[in-house]
């Protein structure tokens, strides 16, 4: 078996174009574009998720003193301002809760003296309302954000939570 090859002609490439480069470059390009947004992206997605749970996490805090507090209480003294509450505790003694620095400065949750919540967290809103109805309740609601967000990644965190005093 004999083969015959004819008319066979070798064609001997030199070299890549200027403009296979260039296409080439510009694909690179706009791929390195393209995984850099992607990264930052989740970069800013994992900060903003950090900051919203620590936020969470000091308005839990706040609000597990305020629950346990208010309803161990033995009555209520005063509740006339939405962003104050006077009690009288399980041992007689008097004390308040209160959104401190409200108007302007460092605002944050005061249980009589002590902070309830850190220099990280910017109380943005803070409400105290009673209901007079048999037992008596204290509704709670709170709105922080982190004091060192910026833009997209401060995120607003709201909760609250409505307290029955056992008053036996």
């Amino acid at each position: 078996m004999k083969f015959k090859i004819k008319n066979l002609k070798l064609k001997i490439s030199a070299g890549i174009s200027l403009l296979e480069i260039l296409v080439a470059v510009a694909i690179f390009a706009v791929l390195g574009v393209m995984v850099t947004r992607s990264i930052a992206l989740t970069l800013r997605g994992s900060k903003k998720s950090e900051l919203t749970l620590k936020v969470r996490e000091n308005i839990g805090y706040s609000l597990s003193v305020i629950e346990r507090q208010l309803r161990n209480a033995d009555s209520i003294t005063s509740c006339s301002s939405d962003t104050e509450i006077g009690y009288i505790d399980s041992f007689g003694n008097p004390s308040t809760f209160s959104c401190e620095g409200m108007d302007g400065g460092d605002p944050y949750i005061a249980s009589g003296s002590a902070r309830l919540t850190s220099n990280e967290v910017k109380i943005t809103k803070c409400t105290f309302s009673c209901t007079s109805t048999e037992p008596p309740a204290v509704n709670v609601s709170i709105t922080a954000i982190d004091s060192q967000a910026e833009g997209v990644e401060g995120a607003s965190v709201t909760a609250s939570t409505k307290v029955y005093l056992r008053t036996y």
